[in-house]
């Protein structure tokens, strides 16, 4: 494909113009006469042969034409000012965009986030966190990390860690309980899972039809178990992936029942081809998840 000659400058001149709807400050932005950005912009129009701009007494104001092109060079500049990013420094590096719900992402992934870097330094990683609830299409993720039974439709998931639900909470609470029972007299945080506290009961042995404690629910595991190490009361989550808050006695697991309702998972569209950026991760996160 011939392209036909893009006025590069002009071009240029228009964007900064359009974005900032004055050519003095589109001047002092790419250090030029504000003469010379005006100049550019007509010789732009007269190619085009319409008015991008209307000229007011106090200011610029974009024409119908104007607001048809400002979007696709603002999104183009911004591609070419990206894609340069990536190779200043002379070696070509691939964005990778993961999503991870962020128990697994604190827990488990930031602390070791350094040696993935260190063995795959041409990754560009870009992470986010969710509360389980993740659109990995809608969001432009290529991984994301999640929690559940591996079944998602158009989902190619591969199993990373086991997350048996166990009960958690600070040594003072925990110097109230001496048999399962004894949690229907505290106060339980849980997820938007309504179903944990029962199956936990049921895996503890305890049967017998009493009250249901009151209860707080959270959209996050961080924020549940932040409130845990408040003394808010008794929090149903991994252990693995809040062991250095068990490790440092700030928080205290007093009873060894665990409930498994699920793990976490890498999960991908079936649709996307992976990258090389893609398969390093994959291959990284399965090695080091490995027991």
């Amino acid at each position: 494909m011939v392209r036909p000659y893009l006025p590069l400058k002009a071009l240029r001149a228009f964007e900064a113009s359009a974005r900032h709807l004055s050519f003095t400050r589109a001047a002092i932005e790419l250090c030029v006469t504000q003469a010379a950005v005006s100049h550019q912009v007509k010789s732009l129009e007269h190619q085009l042969q319409v008015t991008l701009f209307k000229r007011l007494p106090r200011g610029l104001m974009l024409t119908r034409e104007g607001e048809l092109l400002l979007p696709v060079l603002r999104d183009s500049f911004d591609q070419i000012t990206h894609t340069l990013g990536r190779l200043g420094d002379g070696n070509y590096r691939e964005v990778l965009s993961v999503g991870a719900v962020g128990t697994f992402a604190v827990g488990w992934l930031l602390p070791r986030l350094a040696d993935f870097q260190a063995k795959y330094p041409f990754v560009d990683l870009r992470l986010s966190t969710n509360n389980n609830r993740v659109d990995i299409a809608a969001e432009g993720l290529d991984y994301a990390i999640r929690f559940g039974t591996g079944a998602w439709h158009g989902i190619a998931a591969h199993p990373l860690l086991p997350a048996s639900l166990s009960v958690m909470c600070i040594p003072a609470i925990a110097a109230r309980l001496s048999s399962p029972v004894d949690v229907l007299n505290e106060t339980w945080l849980r997820s938007y899972r309504a179903d944990e506290w029962t199956e936990w009961l049921l895996a503890a042995g305890v049967t017998a039809t009493l009250p249901v404690p009151g209860s707080m629910v959270f959209d996050s595991s961080i924020a549940m178990m932040e409130a845990a190490l408040q003394g808010a009361g008794l929090a149903l989550a991994p252990p693995l992936m809040f062991s250095r808050h068990l490790a440092a006695g700030d928080l205290v697991q007093p009873f060894d029942t665990a409930v498994s309702l699920g793990s976490y998972w890498l999960t991908r569209l079936q649709s996307r081809a992976e990258t090389p950026a893609m398969t390093a991760f994959r291959e990284w996160l399965l090695g080091a998840a490995e027991p």
